[in-house]
């Protein structure tokens, strides 16, 4: 037996307007919702075919220390490079994103975090 990765959980104050960012910010497409309200739920994914995906759901309490699990990624198209990178990071902040210091010194990615503070890199591209 094994186990199959099927979705990355981020606790939200408002998971509707994360999932929304999120959406915005990767190109995704929202995949399944419940109802609103306490257990209100949504996920987003490239497609409602593909997994892992990301699942937002409501908690009562705001984030207050730094996340021991982040997300990283790469900007996509042929161009890559730091020029890229600080492209993507530009439209990410332009979104709301914020950058972030949680302690790098001198590396090759930067650290923002979203709208409710969930830390997140973007790379160069390999």
């Amino acid at each position: 037996m094994a186990l199959r990765f099927e979705q990355i959980v981020v606790d939200s104050e408002n998971p509707k307007a994360l999932a929304d960012w999120w959406r915005e910010a990767l190109g995704w497409q929202l995949t399944y919702q419940s109802e609103e309200g306490e257990e209100a739920e949504y996920e987003i994914a490239p497609d409602a075919d593909t997994h892992p995906s990301l699942l937002f759901l409501a908690v009562p309490e705001k984030k207050t220390v730094k996340n021991r699990l982040h997300l990283d990624f790469v900007p996509e198209g042929p161009e890559g490079g730091p020029d890229a990178q600080a492209t993507e990071v530009a439209r990410l902040e332009a979104l709301g994103a914020t950058r972030v210091d949680v302690g790098q010194t001198d590396v090759s990615w930067v650290v923002l975090a979203d709208p409710e503070g969930n830390e997140f890199c973007v790379l160069r591209a390999r």
